[in-house]
């Protein structure tokens, strides 16, 4: 086990290397566990590009000493970062969240939507970016890599495989002039592409996918009480410490509208009662089994509570 956390950081630290995919993967508690001075060892997650974005996900490990978790905190307030303290697991708060995002998004193009209309359908809700859009800009090939480990890691952990084969076709993003989008030479401007609208389609058929007209409101429910419901589980497991961290985490790193506050408040707002009815009417679905809603949303369902007392 030492020989393979060794190996990440070697990864790591080569020239060229991407951290955004090796990071969150590392358990810096095993790391604190091979030295001698467990209580010094502490992470600190950057946001890329890391001199523009604000957020600093500042992980705490479990023997990270008090004195170490308040430096790193003035540390982060001095170089004009907005620092959540996270505990130690697979993309600690906003990637662990961004994953059951992005994965519900792909099943709604193998049900029936496109890139296009997803991305508008959220960005018309507030975000800044859409999961397309976003995705392409951050490079496809990194989400790639992730699903890759988690087919080897959690086989029973179901994925469309569509977004496996716009990467097939080398469409990495931005980078490469290709992704979801098209993109012209010196340009930003994500243009739909029908040669993938084409693909997924034709990926819908193979699966014996019926495509469906899928509603926006559909959409952003869908994409925004995934967020929901995997903070409740990350709040349970006290990955964060309050809800308020989650919101911050994506209102600072992620786009998420500013004036609905975060996706704990903007289910408090809405009503947790609201949000369990709608999970569980997801949860009808044969796709996927997350939205089974989190001991955290049932129970301040049932008694009328908040995220945010």
């Amino acid at each position: 086990m030492k020989e393979q956390v060794f190996r990440q950081l070697d990864e790591i630290a080569k020239p060229g290397a991407i951290l955004a995919s090796n990071t969150s993967t590392l358990d810096l508690n095993k790391i604190a566990s091979f030295t001698k001075r467990p209580g010094d060892v502490i992470g600190m997650h950057f946001f890329s590009p890391a001199n523009v974005m604000k957020l600093l996900e500042v992980v705490r490990g479990e023997k990270t000493a008090k004195d170490v978790l308040t430096t790193v905190m003035q540390l982060a307030k001095k170089i004009g970062k907005t620092a959540v303290v996270a505990g130690v697991c697979d993309g600690f708060i906003g990637n662990r969240m961004i994953e059951q995002y992005i994965r519900q998004a792909l099943f709604m193009l193998e049900e029936g939507a496109l890139p296009a209309q997803i991305d508008r359908a959220i960005e018309q809700f507030g975000f800044a970016m859409g999961p397309f859009r976003m995705s392409d800009l951050a490079g496809n090939d990194i989400g790639w890599a992730i699903r890759k480990r988690r087919y080897r890691e959690q086989p029973e952990l179901h994925y469309s495989r569509v977004a496996d084969r716009l990467c097939e076709m080398g469409r990495f993003g931005q980078k490469t002039g290709a992704g979801w989008y098209d993109y012209q030479p010196g340009r930003r401007d994500a243009l739909p592409s029908k040669l993938v609208d084409d693909m997924i389609v034709a990926y819908s058929k193979e699966q014996g996918a019926v495509r469906r007209r899928i509603g926006d409101e559909e959409i952003v429910e869908r994409l925004v009480l995934l967020l929901v419901n995997e903070g409740a589980k990350i709040l349970d497991e006290g990955i964060a410490a309050k809800a308020s961290d989650i919101d911050m985490v994506y209102l600072t790193g992620y786009g998420f509208p500013l004036w609905r506050g975060g996706s704990t408040l903007y289910a408090d707002t809405i009503g947790l009662y609201n949000v369990e009815r709608a999970m569980r009417k997801y949860a009808q679905q044969p796709n996927d089994a997350a939205w089974q809603p989190a001991a955290r949303v049932s129970a301040l369902a049932a008694s009328g509570g908040r995220f945010n007392a």
